[in-house]
């Protein structure tokens, strides 16, 4: 199944905490994005049912195809979240196996299954024999400084786990966000094994899609921090995919696009929550729009925000 969503559909929105809500998976998809991946959730948060966790597994008829992210440090609440989540009906189960942020790692979830790569091969072997979707698994090249990456050796084990892709961020753990991907460690991986390999980190533009693509081999590109300012490099990907060129936003569809952010977030989250929510997309109104953006971040309510989105775009003289 997820040979031929990435055959067609290559570019993936990537999982990210507090962004990909069912409101901004809405915006992605309908400016391109296909495949999509849900907000990580916590193992106990699931196991607990709690509001959080229903929320972030939530998913319309039209929010497909996209998977269920879950991270967690303990098997067996893994094990036992993961049969929870597969109740969803998600188009495929994701595990967290690279979140590099030390409030995470810390407790011994995300990236650091990295630190006993056995481990998180018999995690995952579990977790795909006790339920009846595809699992997939989203880590990194290794945890620290090491000469040698485990990632390509790793690729092959999960793979003989029986995961159905691997997605790899082209860093280690200890990078974080810094420094810069490198795509060739998703091209080995890619090179010894038969599943899809989904290669992700610094692809942030239509170009980085295709240069990712040819210069990997791999199934698929994933998308993450360019898209919350910018979600329409998925339309504009899609265009250069078929050999053609997407038009730019204009300041109508900029403003459009916040404003179905923001409803979608208040009518899910509440007004407050989702007035706030909304607020981390303000780079979608982009250089021309920002003078709206003070008044929109100062906005409590969500009249006021509308008002604010309204108003003429120009600078008080």
């Amino acid at each position: 199944m997820l040979d031929a969503l990435l055959a067609e559909s290559p570019v993936v929105l990537a999982p990210m905490e507090d962004v990909t809500d069912g409101a901004f998976r809405r915006v992605c998809r309908a400016l391109g994005a296909v495949v999509c991946v849900t907000e990580f959730i916590g193992a106990e948060q699931v196991i607990a049912d709690s509001a959080l966790a229903r929320r972030r597994a939530h998913l319309t008829p039209g929010d497909r195809p996209t998977a269920i992210q879950i991270y967690g440090a303990d098997p067996a609440l893994l094990l036992a979240a993961a049969r929870i989540a597969a109740d969803a009906r998600p188009s495929f189960l994701d595990l967290n196996c690279g979140c590099w942020v030390p409030s995470v790692v810390g407790r011994g979830a995300g990236a650091a299954w990295l630190r006993d790569p056995a481990a998180m091969v018999k995690m995952a072997r579990q977790i795909v024999a006790a339920v009846d979707l595809p699992v997939t698994v989203k880590t990194r090249i290794g945890w620290g400084p090491e000469s040698a990456m485990p990632i390509v050796d790793l690729a092959r084990r999960l793979e003989d786990a029986g995961i159905a892709a691997l997605t790899i961020h082209c860093r280690t753990a200890a990078m974080g966000h810094r420094g810069t991907a490198d795509w060739t460690w998703a091209r080995r991986a890619r090179e010894v094994v038969r599943i899809p390999v989904i290669v992700n980190g610094d692809v942030r533009t239509a170009d980085d899609v295709l240069r990712a693509l040819e210069e990997t081999g791999c199934a698929g590109v994933m998308i993450g921090r360019a898209a919350i300012d910018h979600p329409w490099v998925f339309r504009e990907a899609r265009a250069r995919l078929a050999g053609g060129l997407a038009a730019a936003p204009d300041d109508a569809e900029r403003r459009q696009v916040y404003r179905t952010l923001l409803e979608a977030s208040v009518a899910t989250r509440g007004e407050r929550a989702g007035v706030a929510s909304a607020k981390r997309h303000l780079g979608v109104l982009g250089p021309h729009l920002a003078a709206l953006r003070p008044r929109l971040a100062r906005a409590r309510g969500l009249a006021e925000s509308l008002d604010a989105l309204a108003t003429s775009a120009a600078p008080p003289s």
